[in-house]
């Protein structure tokens, strides 16, 4: 997980993220046909011969969930055996660990969590693995899961707090506060330079799924223009005032005065920010980068920032991870 859990009872927002992984089990699963309407009941011979293919199905499950979500997950489940294999005193870890125990490895049809991929190796029944995460990359490696498997992941839990972490590193930037906090622990202070407002500025935020819509709507609450980039410019996403496709990257940095990337590790998204590009930005521009880090050249950017070339970067992500 990236965003960090310190509370025993969930936040809202982890209520979020548990209500998505549980609900997917149902819908994923395809376990029963949709509920019938209110008042009604619905009799179908599909469930009585789900029934019995559900007592061959095991969800091994490693969240840390608390006595009330692993109800959640339970009902979800629909009949479905469900193992509680995590740790709940790992609520408040930046990381959560996922062990598929020794007996369970032989019968798991299902596993709700980030195991090591050589895990996926040893379970000879696996259908379907439900990451924690939205990065799936080392389950997408041949030979990690079976042929027909299902891999699903947690696109949709993250935004709220990916997307406040983007936004406070653009902020501390901004304001200097990187500098000042550093200077700090050694009693010594000196004038950093001029603050700058994000009022007026504007944002292309490269990857407009969940973390960056919610990015550009922070963005959009402090005075910033946003211009967002997609696969497909014609779905528009919340917060972005422009949307422009791919294509039009080369055309729109030159407007940027904050680069917030969020997109996955592909072939066509390594190194996006290569030299040429990172040389064509402005001179008091800021790099974001909470997606994957191969996004970025990342030798380009570390000569742009060495040379003054760009006012800064904020990174959640390296190449290498």
């Amino acid at each position: 997980s990236r965003s960090t859990r310190k509370r025993t009872n969930p936040s809202p927002e982890q209520s979020k993220s548990v209500d998505d992984l549980a609900g997917s089990i149902q819908t994923r699963l395809n376990l029963f046909p949709p509920p019938a309407p209110k008042g009604l009941s619905r009799v179908c011979p599909k469930v009585e011969r789900m029934g019995i293919e559900n007592n061959r199905k095991l969800i091994v499950n490693c969240l840390p969930l608390t006595p009330s979500e692993q109800a959640q997950f339970m009902r979800a489940a629909k009949g479905v055996l469900q193992e509680f294999v995590g740790d709940p005193a790992q609520r408040g870890n930046m990381a959560w660990t996922a062990i598929i125990p020794e007996e369970l490895k032989a019968q798991v049809t299902a596993i709700i969590g980030n195991v090591d991929p050589g895990t996926c190796r040893q379970c000879p029944k696996l259908e379907w693995l439900q990451t924690w995460s939205a990065g799936v990359d080392k389950y997408q490696r041949p030979g990690i899961l079976q042929p027909g498997s299902m891999l699903t992941n947690a696109t949709g839990a993250y935004g709220q707090s990916v997307s406040e972490h983007m936004f406070a590193m653009m902020w501390a930037i901004m304001k200097n506060l990187h500098i000042y906090a550093a200077s700090n622990p050694n009693a010594m202070w000196q004038d950093a330079g001029r603050a700058v407002s994000p009022n007026g500025k504007t944002a292309l935020v490269i990857g407009t799924g969940d973390i960056g819509s919610h990015f550009a709507r922070l963005c959009k609450n402090v005075g910033m223009t946003t211009i967002g980039i997609r696969r497909n410019p014609a779905v528009e996403a919340p917060g972005v005032d422009h949307m422009v496709g791919f294509d039009s990257l080369g055309d729109v940095l030159q407007y940027a005065d904050v680069i917030a990337m969020c997109v996955p590790s592909t072939p066509a998204t390594r190194h996006l920010l290569n030299a040429e590009r990172i040389a064509s930005l402005k001179p008091d521009a800021i790099i974001i980068n909470a997606g994957r880090g191969d996004a970025i050249e990342s030798q380009a950017l570390a000569d742009a920032l060495a040379e003054g070339r760009i006012h800064g970067a904020a990174l959640d992500v390296t190449e290498p991870e």
